[in-house]
């Protein structure tokens, strides 16, 4: 009998068991499942087929030696007495890779030194010849694991990670590991369908590494088959005899596979970028026959495989990483459904994702998940049977036609429903409203059901979505459904493409977060405001350039303003402004630390035709207001509570400093004038000083507007006058 070595099988986390079960097919003894890895015995033979058949694994390491370690002499003097010449010679290289901790040794590097110098002084010759260091390509890859006072020593016979095979040079933004692909597959059941005849189609495919992973399983191909370098080549304990068997063996059934009739695997990407990375990735798999990819995003997704043919849709579609992710991501996977159950009743299909609550809104009910990790990223692999018994379809009396837009309908759930209703009852009542206003954008929607936190904005034929951060007593798991049913019912309701539906989460900001920019798109909108235009950006920024509660100030100030000289402080994108010089103003000044705002601003006032004596200034608003000599007839202040200021201990605070910023601006008001101070801060209590200094009246409910009617506490506002 061939002598056993002890094997160490490493693996991403929660493929353990898949792992077992290959390797014991593969002829692993004793498999035992531990985290991340499978220990078990094997002779020289069974290690080589290890690591050309594979499809799991990252590393298969050959065991040397354990032996307890109770600082940092004890590993170098167990190292140091193995045998080192019958595994490398003087003048080769080694890398060395250490993970663990204890026993004195807290930091990796400087296990490996130990490891590293334990060798090397085992090594060094007379001729003081000694291996170096080469973490590359080594002749040796040693692996030292220190845990719970024990190291284990051992022959690293990969060499690189076995999920690179090779054939994947080029890729896209998010790919999946090889192995895990192939974990993916497996957990679908795609080794059966396989066998059967069946096809395999992945709608978003990228740069194709589920469909090459598949097809390598369908025609038996080994997936390390056309790896060139091994971590054993220049291991001096290699067998080449046995090797060259085992290879041969595996080339053998590979060439068999491939010459079969190839099985329908068919790969649709809507990235044109992502083709020719496709092709050539496949290409080098060797696969050429095997697979086809096509151009096609996901509306055209429509499998038609030759006599009625049955197999698997695989696929790993975007789980969402950003803010704002959760509406295009939604409209996604209800799509996808939709595609499914037209095109592919009676397939299987394997959805594996990160966002496994998006799955449940596809419309089919899943009958078995797999928890797994795309790196650190806890996943699911979602399996569903597509057959009309397991369509998700809820109908109401009313939606008993079968017209396309019925059975869109019927897919909301419950709660989608009911927010549906208030949606379509608000849309009735502001939508005419607004038309007669000549007003282009409004809010639809602001928190009406406290269960559905959201403002929900109209600009043009775009809809604004802002989440306000559930508070903390709130299940972040119902907060999100509840986020996924409001999305689903908007499309519907207001008849609107789910790509023109932006999405944002808004938080308590602190300092000028709400101004900083989120994106980098650059996309303007032209929205009317009256006989005003203005410019909105509903992606790059949390607020969208236009604060839609100031529109009645806004307008008021047109009115107010003909002839007048008018100052607009803290003036963002000074749409303010805006409307003064079309209500006749003499002059307009307005002044903002943003840079980026102001030019902003300039853009607002070309938009309308003005230019010329429009004063635009960047500066910080009190240090400006102390040093201006001008006088303005018709002053508007609307600060943010908090803002970065070099005075004031780094911030300016609303409470603390309004008063000395009215004084500063009533010194800068004409004896008729009227200047309009207006905030949004809830807990906002106007300073008693300045009552007994100047006439002062609350006018919040007349800058209150029809659809801001259900949250008249959005900002409050007064009229100060001398």
């Amino acid at each position: 009998m061939s002598d056993q070595f002890e094997i160490i099988l490493t693996c991403p986390k929660s493929l353990e068991s898949l792992l077992k079960d290959e390797a014991s097919e593969l002829g692993l003894l004793e498999a035992k499942e531990r985290i991340a890895n499978i220990q078990g015995l094997a002779d020289m033979e069974t290690a080589y087929r290890l690591c050309i058949w594979s499809r799991l694994a990252n590393r298969v390491l050959l065991v040397l030696k354990r032996f307890p370690v109770k600082n940092a002499q004890d590993l170098y003097d167990g190292i140091y007495h193995i045998d080192w010449r019958d595994h490398l010679e003087a003048t080769g290289s080694l890398a060395i890779e250490f993970t663990g901790k204890g026993s004195g040794i807290d930091n990796t590097h400087f296990g490996a030194l130990k490891a590293k110098d334990a060798i090397v002084d085992r090594l060094r010759n007379k001729r003081g010849e000694r291996p170096s260091i080469d973490k590359l390509y080594p002749d040796l890859r040693i692996h030292v694991r220190l845990e719970r006072g024990e190291a284990t020593i051992s022959i690293d016979l990969s060499g690189q990670s076995l999920h690179q095979r090779g054939y994947r040079l080029q890729q896209g933004a998010a790919p999946l590991k090889e192995n895990l692909a192939a974990a993916i597959l497996i957990r679908a059941g795609w080794p059966k369908i396989a066998a059967e005849g069946g096809a395999l189609v992945d709608p978003m495919c990228g740069v194709g590494t589920l469909v090459i992973e598949g097809a390598m399983m369908a025609a038996g191909v080994a997936p390390n088959l056309y790896r060139e370098h091994w971590g054993f080549t220049n291991w001096l304990g290699h067998i080449p005899s046995i090797w060259k068997r085992v290879y041969q063996e595996a080339q053998e059934r590979s060439e068999e596979g491939l010459a079969k009739p190839p099985l329908w695997i068919r790969g649709y990407e809507a990235d044109p970028r992502l083709i020719k990375p496709a092709h050539n990735n496949i290409a080098r798999a060797n696969l050429d026959r095997w697979i086809n990819i096509y151009q096609g995003d996901l509306a055209t997704f429509a499998p038609h495989p030759d006599k009625g043919q049955k197999g698997l849709v695989v696929c790993n579609p975007p789980y969402g990483e950003r803010l704002g992710d959760e509406a295009s991501l939604l409209y996604l996977y209800q799509h996808f459904g939709e595609a499914l159950r037209a095109e592919c009743q009676g397939w299987q299909a394997g959805i594996f994702t990160g966002a496994p609550e998006l799955c449940k809104r596809m419309g089919i009910r899943s009958h078995k998940q797999y928890a797994f990790y795309n790196g650190t990223i806890p996943c699911k692999l979602v399996l569903m049977d597509i057959v009309p018994e397991k369509f998700v379809v809820q109908h109401s009396e009313q939606e008993e036609t079968t017209t396309t837009d019925n059975r869109q309908a019927a897919m909301l759930s419950e709660g989608a429903q009911m927010f549906a209703n208030r949606l379509e009852k608000n849309r009735k009542q502001l939508a005419k409203w607004a038309k007669q206003q000549e007003i282009s954008c409004y809010r639809l929607y602001d928190a009406d059901m406290p269960e559905y936190a959201l403002a929900i904005d109209i600009y043009n034929d775009w809809v604004h979505v802002q989440e306000y951060a559930p508070p903390r007593t709130i299940d972040p798991e119902k907060a999100q459904i509840r986020l996924l049913d409001a999305l689903s019912a908007i499309p519907q309701v207001l008849d609107i493409a789910p790509e023109k539906i932006v999405i944002k989460r808004r938080e308590q900001q602190k300092g000028k977060r709400q101004y900083e920019r989120q994106n980098s798109e650059g996309h303007f909108m032209e929205v009317a405001e009256g006989d005003v235009k203005l410019l909105v950006n509903l992606k790059d920024y949390l607020d969208t350039g236009l604060f839609l509660d100031h529109r009645p100030m806004r307008l008021r100030i047109q009115q107010e303003s003909q002839g007048k000289r008018f100052l607009n402080l803290f003036c963002y994108t000074a749409t303010a402004s805006v409307h003064a010089v079309k209500g006749g103003a003499r002059t307009t000044t307005s002044v903002d630390l943003s840079k980026t705002y102001l030019e902003w601003a300039k853009r607002n006032l070309l938009l309308n035709g003005y230019s010329e004596r429009q004063r635009l200034i960047q500066a910080d608003v009190i240090e400006w207001l102390k040093n201006d000599q001008e006088e303005y007839d018709l002053i508007f202040i609307d600060p943010p509570t908090f803002s970065n200021s070099k005075r004031f201990e780094g911030v300016f605070d609303i409470q603390r400093d309004h008063a000395k910023l009215i004084n500063l601006a009533m010194n800068r008001l004409s004896n008729n004038g009227t200047l309009y101070f207006s905030n949004n801060f809830r807990k906002f209590i106007l300073d008693e000083s300045l009552q007994d200094e100047y006439q002062i009246e609350e006018i919040s409910e007349q800058t209150i507007d029809m659809d801001f009617k259900r949250n008249n506490k959005i900002h409050r506002a007064w009229k100060i006058t001398k």
